[in-house]
């Protein structure tokens, strides 16, 4: 089940990469990251008119969750395929992937070919969530590149406003295939970029092995636990036996992942990797923080429409203040992060200041006006977003270059995980005091609701945050490596 793979030693380059080169690949990287983000907002406006055109629209909700399903679970495949092949190559299968899968959804002739195709897309579309963060890992130094964090971070924010609009705009005024054409000539752009600049980088210098078995038993076991937290609660109580099945099945997948990373002659991920304490603590708070800003905002906008009295339209423009105070505490902390020593307090100071602010929501949820709750959000947006830079700078400063895809694949695999576990935690809070709900995102109509389950829903946040903060207070810190070091660890290797 083993696939050798032998690699030639590792050399300098023989024709360096210019400035104007890095900025050039780290521009088509970031365009090819906007296609994936985008095709996990873009849709959800078109979902009602997609239902009228192809049917049963009892399963437009696996248009989504076949795309995150796949997503999340090959994250960590693309990291240790990349440190295999090369990040070229990789690069293009996965844009590839992501393209036929946009292909098959632009032309599904009924909903069962469309959940393919999203599923498809997702195989392709997780890679490169992962990929931008490890090409800019090759072509950065550490002490560098925290402010690239606030370029990615400035991606998922266009995603998130764009992606509504263009696709409620195609699905009203034009067709809903037009939200999977628009990916391929962007994609080929994207690849036309980055062709040339991309082949300058090196390959990492040893033999490696991809662990087929290890591969199939992670994507399992990931796939079935994403399908008891999308279900629980909505299509299943959580206490059915659908949900437990899945729980339990998922745990013993996960058990043989485990003891197959323990035998396997060279494991998916490597036990180097997952042993190191910074790698540990620093997925983990990303993995934590994660869950507590994505299961805020899909339940800040039902919290905004039933308490505050918004329109739909109107709760996603108030949305803006999470959004773009999220891209400012990055775009700080990525700046900020080379002038410090101890650069982990920065984000240890953003954690504690959102955390005080989701708690003076909570206190005041039921009597804030508009204004209180655009300052409050954008405050928790600043102080949530120093962490993004200090976390994946940290986490790839603890590896060698060998191991830099997959520590990045294992923290973007943690941080998707996070967002959908934050999303059932908080739905499950909701449901729990009596927030009637008629779907995702949306109150359940002529229904009164109390602003006791929007208290409990942020004050469950914070306390996911807390969590968050006492991982990255335990996390090792280690001095970034700076140009020199970096150039130097390339010629060792």
């Amino acid at each position: 089940m083993d696939q050798a793979v032998d690699k030639p030693v590792l050399a300098a380059p023989t024709a360096p990469l210019t400035e104007s080169e890095k900025n050039v690949i780290i521009a088509g990287i970031l365009l090819s990251m906007l296609l994936a983000a985008l095709d996990q907002t873009i849709v959800a406006p078109a979902m009602p008119t997609i239902g009228r055109s192809l049917g049963h629209a009892d399963y437009l909700p696996w248009i989504v969750t076949g795309y995150l399903l796949t997503a999340t679970a090959m994250a960590p495949l693309y990291g240790k395929i990349s440190d295999v092949y090369g990040r070229r190559p990789t690069v293009y299968a996965a844009i590839l992937i992501f393209l036929a899968g946009s292909l098959v959804s632009a032309m599904a002739p009924n909903m069962f070919v469309l959940v393919v195709g999203r599923a498809i897309q997702g195989a392709g579309g997780g890679g490169l969530f992962a990929l931008a963060q490890i090409v800019i890992g090759d072509l950065v130094p550490p002490r560098e590149r925290a402010r690239y964090a606030a370029w990615i971070s400035g991606t998922w924010a266009v995603a998130s406003i764009a992606g509504p609009l263009l696709g409620g705009g195609f699905a009203e005024h034009l067709h809903w295939s037009l939200i999977f054409w628009i990916n391929i000539p962007l994609g080929v752009v994207a690849m036309a970029i980055i062709n040339k600049p991309l082949r300058k980088l090196p390959v990492a210098a040893k033999r490696h092995r991809i662990d087929a078995l290890g591969a199939l038993l992670l994507v399992v076991a990931t796939a079935l636990l994403l399908l008891a937290l999308n279900w629980g609660g909505s299509a299943y109580p959580w206490a059915s036996r659908e949900i437990l099945g899945l729980l339990a099945c998922s745990a013993a997948f996960w058990g043989a992942f485990a003891l197959r990373l323990m035998r396997a002659a060279e494991p998916l991920i490597s036990l180097e990797v997952l042993s190191n304490p910074i790698v540990l603590a620093g997925t983990a708070s990303m993995f934590l923080l994660q869950a507590a800003n994505i299961g805020l905002s899909v339940y800040l906008p039902v919290y905004l429409q039933s308490i505050i009295g918004l329109s739909v339209s109107q709760s996603g423009l108030a949305m803006l203040g999470l959004l773009l105070g999220t891209v400012a505490g990055a775009t700080f902390s990525g700046r900020t992060i080379p002038r410090f020593f101890h650069y982990k307090r920065i984000a240890m100071v953003g954690v504690v200041f959102a955390i005080i602010c989701l708690g003076v929501l909570s206190l005041v949820a039921g009597r804030a006006s508009l204004l209180v709750v655009e300052l409050l959000t954008i405050c928790i947006g600043l102080g949530s977003g120093t962490t993004f830079p200090v976390a994946t700078v940290s986490v790839q400063n603890a590896v060698d270059r060998a191991h830099l895809g997959v520590a990045t694949g294992v923290l973007t695999f943690l941080r998707s995980l996070g967002s959908a576990l934050g999303v059932a935690m908080l739905g499950a809070v909701a449901l729990g005091y009596g927030l009637p709900l008629a779907g995702e995102g949306a109150p359940a109509a002529g229904q009164i609701v109390s602003a006791t389950p929007f208290m409990m829903i942020f004050l469950a946040a914070a306390i996911t945050l807390v969590l968050s903060l006492i991982t990255l207070a335990l996390m090792p810190e280690k001095s970034l490596r700076g140009r020199d070091e970096t150039e130097a660890a390339v010629l060792v290797e």
